[in-house]
């Protein structure tokens, strides 16, 4: 049974992070047109779903990897932010980050060493905080 996939799907694009995208939608527009009863998201949901599986069954693999590309460059800078996010959110466990209190550069400092005097690595700014 897998091989007949594998065998399908040679040659087809297959799921990307736009169509990724545009499938959390279109389910998120269910969940929303089931609990407001509204047709019009219900029609929008079903229409994401065919697109998402018109991309991944097509064979211009060109077409749909240039639409991937337009999707990831117009979200990379939300993107970073959650990535951004994500990584200072684990690393609070271990350390505390400050800001500089004249140029506002964040410093990261490890958490445990008591009151440490702090030196800014941009603009040579001291400053005294506990860790």
């Amino acid at each position: 049974m897998r091989e007949k996939l594998t065998r399908f799907m040679m040659g087809r694009y297959g799921l990307d992070s736009f169509g990724q995208c545009t499938l959390i939608t279109a389910v998120i527009l269910m969940l929303l047109s089931s609990f407001t009863r509204s047709e019009i998201l219900s029609l929008l949901a079903w229409a994401l779903i065919f697109y998402t599986y018109f991309r991944i069954f097509s064979r211009n693999i060109y077409k749909r990897s240039a639409e991937n590309q337009t999707y990831l460059t117009k979200t990379y800078k939300l993107r970073c932010w959650f990535a951004k996010t994500k990584n200072q959110l684990a690393q609070r466990k271990t350390h505390h980050i400050y800001r500089c209190p004249s140029c506002k550069q964040k410093i990261r400092i490890p958490r445990g060493k008591g009151k440490i005097e702090i030196r800014c690595p941009k603009c040579n700014t001291t400053f005294i905080k506990r860790s």
